[in-house]
């Protein structure tokens, strides 16, 4: 049970760790195209993102797929722009509608490359466990309840301002999808594979 909730906080912490705030900010581009009322299908993509964030970490941990760190360092951001510009793209056309399994797709190829970013240090952790897969489902509930908490947020936060100024909506959906875009530029520049 110990093991459990070790792998459980560092779930957890691996989400809301203010150094490693790429996490968050995919998860806030990713909430931000949803109205509070769509809490159930934010949780759909949260779990969709937990479930393949924590495949590629098994395939790691299990040595069945290993890929060069600094194209996934570079790829993470790569996916935090694109889910912007996904937000952007569907905000500034009434033409285009995306269909929830096309974010649902998304979500899921984008959590198997951020699962790869954490795959080395949590390779080197488990390397000194006899039993891996317990401390991997530990690790599984902390990142969903982290990723719940940051999804909870960034949607009261947006609804409290859809709601002060419904004519706005659409407008804060494409100045914070912008803001997250300008916030990668660093990250993209410095992953850059070379």
């Amino acid at each position: 049970m110990e093991q459990i909730l070790f792998y459980f906080e560092l779930g957890l912490t691996h989400v809301l760790d203010p150094q490693a705030y790429d996490h968050v900010l995919f998860l806030a581009a990713l909430a931000l195209p949803f109205q509070l009322k769509e809490f159930t299908k934010v949780v759909w993509l949260a779990t969709a993102f937990t479930l393949a964030h924590c495949t590629s970490l098994a395939l790691s941990v299990y040595k069945v797929i290993e890929i060069d760190s600094s194209i996934i360092e570079f790829l993470i951001p790569v996916t935090i722009v694109i889910t912007a510009v996904f937000n952007i793209l569907i905000e500034q056309s009434n033409a285009i509608r995306f269909p929830f399994r096309s974010h649902l797709l998304a979500t899921l190829v984008f959590g198997l490359i951020h699962g790869f970013g954490f795959s080395n240090y949590f390779k080197m952790l488990m390397d000194s466990e006899p039993e891996k897969l317990m401390p991997l489902f530990g690790f599984t509930g902390g990142i969903e309840v982290a990723q719940l908490v940051v999804l909870s947020v960034v949607l009261l936060v947006t609804g409290l301002l859809f709601k002060i100024a419904p004519s706005w909506s659409k407008k804060v959906v494409l100045a914070m999808s912008i803001l997250v875009m300008l916030i990668c530029i660093p990250m993209l520049i410095e992953t850059f594979p070379i």
